[in-house]
């Protein structure tokens, strides 16, 4: 069984990006992700995407373009993610931390020092080595 998963790189004008880390009481506890979450059953990405931002971060998704797919497969019978990441723009103002112990603007070279979840390691690795570089792929992208 695959499970649709969205999530978004959100990248600052001083190119630090936004990461968030687990509940204590979550599963994979502590462990630091971009924000986003599951794809509802007949939502599109963006859609799903839009939402997720709007109720982690109290975020009006701007402009959205995918950078990254990813599929990973979780012990314990959890099956597959099925992760689309997102360069993403935000409506400027404040954040809240919603479902996050805490969240962090990062310069992607320090995304390495920060425990991931698995199914993060390469679009990290993509990150941190300025592969991927979200906001040229913003302006790029028609």
């Amino acid at each position: 069984m695959s499970v649709q998963v969205v999530a978004a790189v959100i990248e600052r004008a001083d190119r630090r990006v936004l990461i968030g880390q687990r509940r204590r009481n979550d599963s994979s506890p502590l462990k630091w992700e971009f924000p986003g979450g599951k794809v509802k059953e007949g939502e599109a990405l963006r859609e799903a995407l839009a939402r997720e931002l709007r109720e982690e971060l109290g975020a009006t998704l701007r402009r959205a373009v995918p950078i990254c797919y990813v599929e990973h497969e979780y012990g314990g019978g959890m099956g597959t993610l099925a992760i689309t990441f997102f360069a993403a723009v935000i409506e400027d103002g404040e954040i809240v931390s919603g479902p996050f112990e805490q969240m962090a603007w990062v310069l992607p070279r320090e995304l390495g020092g920060y425990d991931f979840l698995a199914a993060n390691r390469r679009l990290i690795a993509e990150l941190a080595t300025g592969r991927i570089k979200p906001a040229e792929m913003l302006a790029s992208a028609p």
